[in-house]
């Protein structure tokens, strides 16, 4: 990503902009492949060659083949067309929420009745940034 954006620094944040849709078009598209039953298929019986069908960077794979979720946020993954990787694998939004927060999908649960994530240590990095009031 080249410009930097005002919400760059707020740890776990990946927004998904113009830029990071750019960047994420070819993973994007193949993962919208996955909405046909043949498609999954091929890519079940052998996810590299499945992947050579698109023109995909070096670590845009990698991250698909690792199932790194995060990961295909950060090289522009949209994690409305990247879950359709996970179900594939028999894996619930849940799974993959909890993965990416690095604890169960039952603690995930938990947290998540219990009012989510503590905003602690999950705001913007600098101490002197502060909204703008929206008019």
């Amino acid at each position: 990503m080249s410009k930097p954006h005002d919400y760059d620094d707020i740890p776990g944040t990946y927004v998904y902009d113009a830029e990071r849709s750019r960047v994420g078009y070819a993973l994007n598209m193949f993962c919208m492949s996955l909405n046909k039953v043949e498609n999954r298929n091929s890519f079940k019986a052998d996810a590299p060659a499945y992947l050579d069908r698109f023109p995909l960077t070096p670590e845009q794979r990698r991250t698909v083949l690792e199932r790194d979720w995060l990961g295909m946020l950060k090289v522009g993954g949209n994690i409305y067309y990247t879950i359709k990787i996970a179900f594939c694998d028999g894996l619930t939004f849940q799974d993959v929420a909890g993965m990416m927060s690095g604890v169960s999908k039952e603690t995930y649960a938990q947290m998540m009745l219990a009012g989510g994530r503590s905003p602690d240590g999950n705001r913007n990095k600098d101490p002197s940034a502060t909204e703008e009031p929206h008019g």
